[in-house]
């Protein structure tokens, strides 16, 4: 089966939505509410600044996966670090290597912007997810992650 990676446009909204529910839960276990993930969404879709996300098709064009990133600016660096925001496959796609199409388009793009590193963040009890980022080349960052909620 051939697969595509396409940027996704406002078409993409609903599967977009499906993708991120579906990526919360198996991820983290937690439901999150498909009203505010689609208003978070839309508002990437129609502005690039915010995120960016691409699709990956089947050959009958059905979507049956996505990433996004959004852009954190380094001024050591004067350039960007792209995060990963968020990457899913359904379940019957996975185990095939698809994932790595969805970097590399990635990649390709943010060489071209001139981006100088992909980061992400991944629950440390998601051990699938780590397996696979590691297998895609991802490697453990010097720096842990901390919040402060507001």
């Amino acid at each position: 089966m051939k697969y595509k990676v396409r940027n996704a446009d406002l078409n993409d909204l609903e599967n977009l939505v499906e993708f991120t529910v579906a990526e919360a839960n198996e991820a983290e276990g937690i439901d999150k509410a498909s009203d505010k993930i689609r208003r978070g969404i839309k508002a990437g879709l129609e502005n690039p600044s915010i995120a960016r996300y691409w699709v990956l098709e089947n050959e009958n064009q059905e979507p049956v996966g996505s990433v996004s990133v959004v852009k954190e600016w380094s001024d050591w660096n004067c350039a960007f670090y792209w995060w990963i925001q968020s990457m899913y496959l359904l379940p019957g796609h996975r185990g095939k290597g698809l994932m790595n199409n969805l970097l590399q388009e990635v990649k390709n793009v943010a060489m071209t912007e001139d981006a100088i590193e992909l980061r992400l963040y991944v629950h440390r009890n998601n051990k699938r997810a780590i397996k696979a980022y590691r297998k895609s080349g991802f490697s453990d960052s010097d720096y842990d992650i901390m919040i402060l909620r507001l």
